[in-house]
């Protein structure tokens, strides 16, 4: 199996150390075992991308020096590859239209019972499913409305194909993940697939687009490890291959904050502006020059 790893950043603002961190360790991991690193741009959230941003996220990789075959895959070109997804899941039976806005799901959370605290779960609070217990419309699937997956539903069939999971390499929680027990789908919740906005979603788009670029190894942060369960299901869901995935530690600051684009003061850029060198950002974020140990 080719040894394929991939960097996918969103063109919402500039890269920090954090997002250096990754794509050198994705990079290195792939340009070490003889395979191939690839750049992926997620920009479905049309809102919030910017044509500047994604320019900038090229020169600062280039900078890094950091290749990848062309031509880039983006997301926004990807739309029929997820629509088709969307559908078959609908005729499956295992999608409904949402309605409840966020107020709707904190109001319906307000009162957990018996005292019990609301849970939380990769993508926020667990979605009480409101929406899920109305009658689903046998008609065709809508093109605009929020698309939840019936997580139960999803964990049945899976549990008729055997245990599901993903095999992961990272140095905290190596080993073999399980991601579809008993109990999985009411500590998760019904997830949206279909955002009305976007007529996908990230944890949609990135399952389809992992398989369709053949990523063999998944290496991205360790924020990401519990989404990484409803990809696994997903994935077995959708008849996609499951990656083995890296979850890396996190780039922080000196308050232990984790790194996010409003962090300007680390940008690949004021760095570059400053007269930093590929080196110096890596000795920064840890990393030998073309080494991802200890990652």
């Amino acid at each position: 199996m080719a040894f394929v790893t991939r960097f996918a950043p969103s063109p919402t603002g500039p890269l920090h150390l954090g997002h250096a961190y990754s794509a050198i360790v994705a990079h290195d991991m792939a340009q070490a075992a003889g395979g191939t690193f690839l750049l992926r741009i997620e920009d479905i959230d049309q809102s919030r991308c910017r044509p500047e941003w994604e320019a900038q996220i090229y020169q600062d990789l280039q900078w890094l020096d950091l290749s990848w075959p062309q031509p880039v895959m983006r997301q926004s070109s990807r739309m029929p590859a997820y629509q088709a997804a969307l559908d078959d899941l609908w005729s499956r039976g295992l999608l409904y239209a949402c309605t409840c806005s966020r107020r709707d799901i904190e109001q319906a959370l307000s009162a957990p019972q018996e005292g019990v605290a609301a849970a939380s779960g990769p993508d926020g609070p667990v979605y009480p499913g409101t929406c899920r217990r109305r009658n689903r419309p046998q008609s065709p699937r809508p093109r605009d409305a929020v698309l939840r997956l019936d997580m139960a539903a999803a964990c049945r069939i899976c549990a008729q194909q055997g245990m599901v999971g993903f095999q992961e390499t990272g140095p905290a929680n190596g080993g073999w993940i399980t991601t579809s027990d008993a109990s999985y789908a009411s500590e998760i919740g019904d997830i949206v697939v279909s955002r009305r906005d976007m007529g996908t979603s990230y944890h949609l788009s990135v399952v389809l687009d992992d398989a369709a670029q053949g990523i063999s190894h998944v290496v991205r942060g360790e924020d990401l490890f519990e989404a990484t369960r409803i990809h696994a299901l997903l994935q077995r869901v959708l008849g996609l291959p499951t990656p083995i995935y890296h979850h890396h530690r996190l780039i922080r600051d000196d308050h232990g904050k984790r790194l996010a684009k409003r962090d300007d003061a680390r940008a690949l850029a004021k760095f570059r502006a400053e007269g930093a060198t590929p080196a110096d950002i890596r000795r920064m974020v840890g990393l030998e020059p073309n080494s991802a140990r200890n990652s």
